[in-house]
């Protein structure tokens, strides 16, 4: 099953539980561009992410970094790093996506020494899962594996899946990094959080960027600095690419305006808001409305 509609709370944590009937563990197929936002939108959370391109190729940003995944290729993504996804080329990316949570992936006995030093590390935010190395194989295989499972529940497949994730945390260990903990790059991913999440209980309102560097406890240059850094944007460009995210769900119901739409989510200007929704989504908001309500019908 296929999350198309990220719940993403007020810290951008996202609110989807990743879990079975009984166990901390969700495993599902995303195609990204059927995500009700096109993409798969900035969040985060405290699972941990493994994923396996099945087709096309998408490009990860994790933190600052971005990283392209190609079929057949994967990607672990670290407990609490913000990070989205983007099909690259058009490609019609579908990939197997693994969550559980970093409690489950060994024993409670062996947390202390073989997980905790590995999501509390700041020089381990995410690790390309490379299919002509052993290891990789070994992990990207178990996500198959798991994937299957979950879907055709057969005797025993949630010992199975147990087993099979212990599996997958011994490989991704085996590699030997050296683990860093940079108090300071903690605070900077800390502060990051805190202003998007400022952001996100905001966004309708009127947004200076004093507002957004006070959430942060941050000069304005150096909020300007953090933004460039770690998305590739400026804080105000964000909240206006924000807005038109928040925008794109509102325009899926035929209960608001265009107008009303555009004051909801923070635009004094109704041709404002049309001109920046065009340069976005490549259509007007009234167009994007239609396709989207013909593709139900």
């Amino acid at each position: 099953m296929q999350i198309k509609d990220f719940r993403i709370g007020g810290n951008l944590k996202e609110l989807t539980e990743h879990r079975t009937v009984v166990l901390p563990v969700a495993c599902y197929e995303t195609t990204i561009n059927q995500n009700i936002h096109g993409h798969i939108p900035l969040h985060w959370h405290d699972e941990l992410q493994f994923v396996r391109v099945v087709q096309g190729e998408a490009e990860f940003q994790i933190n600052e970094e971005k990283l392209v995944v190609r079929q057949g290729e994967g990607v672990f993504i670290n407990s609490g790093c913000l990070h989205m996804a983007e099909d690259r080329n058009a490609s019609g990316c579908v990939y197997i996506c693994l969550n559980v949570s970093p409690d489950f992936v060994v024993s409670r006995e062996l947390y202390a020494a073989y997980v905790a030093p590995y999501i509390q590390a700041t020089n381990l935010p995410y690790l390309y899962i490379d299919p002509n190395q052993a290891w990789g194989v070994n992990i990207l295989d178990a996500l198959v594996n798991i994937h299957q499972w979950i879907q055709t529940q057969p005797p025993y497949f949630e010992l199975n899946m147990t087993m099979q994730l212990a599996f997958i945390w011994k490989n991704l260990i085996l590699n030997g990094f050296q683990l860093q903990y940079d108090q300071v790059e903690a605070l900077k991913n800390e502060r990051m959080k805190q202003m998007l999440s400022w952001i996100d209980n905001h966004y309708a309102e009127k947004i200076a960027l004093n507002d957004i560097a006070r959430a942060g406890q941050l000069s304005r240059s150096e909020c300007c600095r953090y933004f460039k850094r770690m998305l590739h944007t400026t804080p105000l460009n964000y909240v206006t690419d924000y807005r038109l995210q928040k925008s794109a769900v509102l325009l899926q119901r035929a209960d608001s305006s265009i107008t009303e739409v555009a004051y909801q989510v923070g635009f004094n200007s109704t041709s404002y808001f049309i001109e920046k929704f065009r340069k976005a989504m490549k259509m007007t908001p009234l167009a994007y409305r239609k396709s989207k309500m013909d593709a139900r019908s």
